[in-house]
């Protein structure tokens, strides 16, 4: 691991200097100082405290792994004796500087650093760090019930791409979009990231086009569905993207392949996407379990063994979910994943990594 934060002392008779690459033993114990004091940093016990003097006699600084998380806070917030004017500000210094320790003991081989124009904030180097990181954020605030919602956030954000002119796409313009009809409650999850967007930017910023790509695979994977690789680097946009580019729920399997080949995706790719309707309220299956049921329920086409009258049948799916089972090309690919589930993960998995990469603009640019 490589660690920058200023000079370090430690308790044991290892000895660190700014900047360390060092590997610490079980009972190393190192003191990063702060403002006022000092963090001390157990690795036995993956804990540390902030103590010492300049009106932190009252408080305490904790920042704790938990399996896969990382959670820093400051307890006792109100200002000792000799700093009347204990800030805000001060707290999420700490707090930040908390997160670093716990970084540089928690992920060895990374590259954890504290800018030096930026005394606030962290610098993180390692894309598949800030990977785990949001994902640790994004564990905190996940449930199976929220899982559904929060997977919607990247069909929608990604659903405006429009290959005809390369507009549209994994942008963040959702946020612009919240008014829309199409979008309506999208509020919801958007509030749920918002929370594991503000802790992610102690350590470094996220923008929402990763951070709903991101999310959308970790929803999956709350559910029991496979992992899904998302890389980071996507640009946010500045505004709304045009409107009239998401796919109605009401068009039929013919007017759906159109739609979906105007942004660039397959049949096949279609309808391994709408496999996501195999969680929430849809009526496919168990709504918190990600699985295949989404096509077994479409060769049953219960909607019309009961009937128009039937309450509870004519509920299940939307217009074009019913669609895909009467159409041929599309029922291929419904028999093949309801047969396979695993041929279904795999598929789903490649397909949404090319949804949430549809349309993005990157930096650096990709080549």
């Amino acid at each position: 691991m490589a660690l920058s934060c200023g000079s370090i002392s430690t308790s044991s008779s290892l000895c660190c200097l700014s900047p360390i690459a060092c590997t610490p033993p079980a009972s190393l114990a190192c003191h990063f100082p702060l403002r006022g004091g000092y963090l001390q940093l157990e690795s036995r016990h993956l804990a540390s405290s902030l103590g010492g003097s300049s009106g932190f006699r009252n408080r305490k600084l904790s920042a704790n792994c938990y399996g896969s998380g990382i959670r820093a806070s400051l307890d006792n917030s109100s200002p000792g004796p000799e700093s009347p004017y204990f800030t805000d500000e001060d707290k999420n210094v700490s707090r930040r500087q908390a997160l670093l320790a716990v970084l540089a003991f928690t992920i060895p081989g990374s590259q954890v650093f504290q800018p030096q124009r930026f005394p606030q904030a962290l610098a993180v180097e390692d894309e598949q760090m800030k990977i785990e990181l949001i994902q640790r954020e994004l564990k905190k605030v996940l449930s199976k019930g929220k899982s559904a919602g929060v997977l919607r956030l990247s069909f929608h954000d990604a659903g405006t791409f429009d290959s005809s002119d390369n507009s549209g796409g994994m942008n963040g313009s959702l946020l612009f979009e919240l008014e829309r009809p199409e979008s309506a409650g999208l509020q919801r999850p958007i509030k749920v990231l918002q929370k594991a967007k503000k802790e992610i930017e102690l350590a470094f910023p996220v923008s929402w086009a990763d951070l709903i790509a991101v999310a959308g695979a970790a929803a999956v994977l709350e559910c029991d569905g496979p992992v899904i690789p998302v890389r980071l680097g996507r640009l946010d946009a500045s505004g709304p993207d045009p409107e009239g580019k998401m796919p109605e729920e009401t068009l039929t399997a013919s007017e759906l392949k159109r739609t979906f080949q105007s942004k660039g995706f397959s049949t096949q790719e279609m309808v391994a996407l709408s496999g996501a309707h195999t969680i929430g309220n849809k009526g496919f299956g168990n709504p918190n379990l990600f699985d295949n049921s989404y096509f077994q329920i479409l060769l049953q086409k219960p909607w019309k063994i009961g009937g128009p009258d039937d309450g509870m049948t004519s509920m299940i799916g939307l217009a074009t979910d019913r669609a895909l089972a009467d159409d041929e090309e599309c029922l291929e690919w419904v028999r093949v994943y309801a047969a396979d589930q695993g041929r279904f993960f795999t598929d789903f998995s490649a397909v949404y990594t090319k949804l949430v990469n549809t349309g993005a603009r990157w930096t650096p640019p990709q080549a």
